[in-house]
This record gives structure tokens, C-alpha cells and sequence, in this order.
């Protein structure tokens, strides 16, 4: 089972920049696509942004040009690197990974707890 810890949230004013990782721990094969998602109250969690095992990447229309996601597969870590944050912006932010855990397994999906992100004006 993979275990995954978010950090890098914070308080922030309109226009500022913060940068979340993501590290994967525990016994896993191999991680494939992981992703950041993001939930404000009476809403759905909804994409941010994710990437491949090889990289590649895809944003939401929303933070197209501002927000960046990528990864260090020798860290099983993820970033998101949010610039020109907006009040918008402002969610509980979650870092979702599928992976398998042996490589005849199916694939799997964890979640981490998440990490607090505002954004004043």
C-alpha cells in the first residue's frame, strides 16, 4: 500500500506563489499517473492538474499558464508549482497517485490527507 504526504500549504496574498510536493512511500511495483486535485466546501473535488509515469502533463483550463505539475520518479515525489494565485485558487489541495503493487496486480489508487491552501486578496 502507498502512503502519501502532502506539504507546502500556506497563506498566501492574490498573486503570490507556493509550491506543494507529494512524497509516495510504502511497497509498491511502480507508480503510474499521479495528480493534484483540489475541494472547497459544498463542492466537488475536482483535477488540478496530473502527469504520466513519462511525463506527460495536463492542466485544467483554469490554472492553465499558472500552475505547473511535475514529478522525480527516483523521489516518488510530486510538485505542483502554483504561481499568480488568485482567492480562486484557495481549496484543500490532494495529491492522488495510481500505482500497482506487485506488477501482476490490478491497478490502485491512494490518496493523501491534504494540505490547506488560501488565498487572500
Amino acid at each position: 500500500q502507498v502512503q502519501l504526504v502532502e506539504s507546502g500549504g500556506d497563506s498566501v496574498q492574490a498573486g503570490g506563489s507556493l509550491t506543494l510536493s507529494c512524497q509516495a512511500s510504502g511497497r509498491f511495483f511502480r507508480i503510474y499517473t499521479m495528480a493534484w486535485y483540489r475541494q472547497v466546501p459544498g463542492k466537488e473535488r475536482e483535477l488540478v492538474a496530473d502527469i504520466s509515469g513519462g511525463g506527460k502533463t495536463q492542466n485544467t483550463d483554469s490554472v492553465q499558464g499558472r500552475f505547473t505539475i511535475s514529478r522525480d520518479n527516483a523521489k516518488n515525489t510530486v510538485y505542483l508549482q502554483m504561481n499568480s494565485l488568485k482567492p480562486d485558487d484557495t481549496a484543500v489541495y490532494y495529491c492522488k497517485a495510481d500505482y500497482q503493487i506487485d506488477n501482476w496486480d490490478v491497478m490502485v489508487t491512494s490518496w493523501g490527507q491534504g494540505t490547506q491552501v488560501t488565498v487572500s486578496s
